[in-house]
This record gives structure tokens, sequence and C-alpha cells, in this order.
């Protein structure tokens, strides 16, 4: 019999984000999906259609990269687009790992829907450093 495992945060908020489908079809959902994970303050959260584009280019990354590395076909076109997202998002290492949360790694930008975005950048970097990116299931 297979024992049970937990996913840890990280791997949850990644797969929230990334079995959004069309619960993330506009401004309102992110700020919706944003606020329910945690990722921002409650309030109003000023989201551009740029932010909106961020995001969801940044499923669709993770989602084709997951898909690739469970054998499925995969758009490498899509995982490329995540990419260049990533690489636009600012974080830093935290010194003290006591509200790590997520990951060691925090947002180091001050507008929230960044913040909201490196802050699943930083649970992607969690659960790759673990390799429990492997067992997110779409």
């Amino acid at each position: 019999m297979a024992t049970p495992t937990t996913k840890s945060t990280a791997a949850a908020l990644i797969h929230a984000f990334i079995v959004t489908g069309d619960a993330l079809g506009d401004r309102a959902d992110l700020a919706r999906f944003l606020r329910e994970q945690r990722l921002v303050p409650e309030g109003a959260i000023p989201i551009t259609l740029a932010d909106f584009d961020e995001a969801v280019a940044l499923r669709d990354g993770l989602r084709a990269q997951l898909d690739q590395a469970a054998g499925r076909p995969a758009d490498t076109e899509a995982i490329a687009r995540g990419q260049r997202i990533l690489d636009g998002l600012r974080v830093t290492v935290r010194i003290a790992p006591g509200d790590a949360g997520l990951s060691p790694l925090a947002p180091a930008v001050v507008d929230e829907v960044r913040r909201g975005l490196a802050r699943i950048a930083g649970a992607w970097a969690a659960v790759l450093a673990t390799g429990e990116w492997r067992e997110i299931r779409r």
C-alpha cells in the first residue's frame, strides 16, 4: 500500500495556479485568485491587461513544462514565454527561514500583481528544488 503524501504549500499553490483554466478568464479572476491564495493583500488591485497577459503566459508555460515532463505533447513556445515572464520577475532570498511560507524566495518588487507572480515564481523554485514538481498533475 502506498503511503499518502501531502503536498507542500508551494506545490499546492502551483497546482492551484495551473488548474485555473477558464476560471482565470479576465483581470477580475486574476485578482480573485491572487487574494484567495493570499499572494496579495485584501483591497483593490489595479490589474492591467499586460499584468493579466503575463499571468496567463506564466500559467501556460508552467502547464506546458509539466506536460513535457509527463511525456505529453508540450507547447515549447508557451514554455519560452513563461520563462520570459520568470526572467522579468525580481525575487530576493530570505536570510531567516522563519516566515518563508511558500519559499525562501521573496518578491523584490513593489507592484502587487508582480509581487503575486513573484510569489508563484518562488513556489515554482521551491518545487523544482525538491523535485516535487514532477508529482504535480493537471
